[in-house]
């Protein structure tokens, strides 16, 4: 199935199960197949959405830069939820999806029941982050020059990759394998339209204390440059909660599928229970012990 995209790109969209929906917006080094464990299990009670991003076959390639952004990734997810009638949904994301993800609830709030936003917050600590940048373009030269096939074995043992290639190492496998039949030219322009240029957190902090969507984040305690963004965004956001995966790095959902899978649904029931709300007042951080 394809959805098609108000600049006219094309999306490729898998669904399983009905019900409520959940949207799952896949990383930069996955695809729309890497939400698998998560598509088996939710389709049991929910109606399920994932879809490839653009840049991402069987998605469209556009060859133009000015059409890979964050904000184009965040309207591609809205436009996916209209293409397929659904007016509101939980929005589920892992590390450049989890960008999507909190950007759709910055500007369709209404569209969205829920966020989860796992594992992302790559760029936004303010002292790495020009490194940020320009090691995403090298990464995206990368990929035009050697091709996904043989930078796709380096790439995947990045140093937060590592730690689900120790614990599941056919998970891992399938991940690497995956990413070696990428699109060389779609990673290179995501990497340079959408990575390299995203805003940091930190420059949106009025807008994020404004926006009031339950919010689930998750990090893994390894994943080192998205724990200080998840701990920014627990602190900013007011329906927010965090949860921080021990021993684990980056690719959450495959690399611990089952506690992910619990968290989450965890999170949704609590939601759809109308159980989420904001954070009471009376959890004053600047209080340590009350005195009167």
């Amino acid at each position: 199935m394809f959805v098609t995209a108000r600049d006219g790109t094309r999306l490729h969209v898998e669904e399983a199960g009905s019900g409520t929906a959940i949207l799952l917006i896949h990383e930069f080094g996955g695809n729309h197949l890497s939400w698998e464990p998560q598509m088996n299990h939710f389709a049991r009670s929910h109606r399920v959405i994932t879809y490839a991003a653009r840049g991402y076959p069987p998605s469209d390639v556009p060859d133009d830069i000015d059409r890979y952004s964050q904000r184009i990734a965040a309207e591609d997810a809205v436009d996916v939820l209209a293409g397929l009638g659904i007016e509101r949904a939980h929005v589920v994301g892992l590390s450049m999806g989890g960008f999507a993800a909190l950007h759709v609830g910055l500007i369709a709030p209404e569209r969205c029941l829920s966020l989860t936003v796992a594992g992302a917050g790559y760029g936004c600590e303010k002292e790495t982050e020009d490194y940020f940048r320009g090691v995403s373009r090298t990464v995206a030269d990368s990929f035009e020059a050697q091709g996904s096939e043989t930078f796709a074995k380096i790439y995947a043992l990045g140093a937060s990759r590592v730690q689900f290639q120790a614990k599941d190492p056919r998970g891992w496998q399938a991940f690497a394998d995956r990413l070696a039949t990428h699109s060389a030219r779609g990673a290179a322009l995501t990497m340079r339209g959408v990575q390299a240029r995203r805003p940091s957190y930190y420059d949106l902090e009025a807008e994020l204390s404004a926006m009031t969507v339950p919010t689930l984040v998750m990090v893994g305690d390894e994943d080192d440059h998205c724990l200080k963004p998840g701990l920014f965004l627990k602190r900013v956001l007011p329906a927010s909660g965090l949860a921080i995966l021990p021993k684990t790095g980056h690719t959450l959902n495959l690399e611990e599928p089952l506690l992910f899978n619990l968290l989450l649904a965890g999170f949704l029931a609590q939601v759809e229970a109308g159980r989420w709300g904001l954070r009471d007042p009376r959890a004053n951080p600047a209080q340590i012990m009350r005195t009167d």
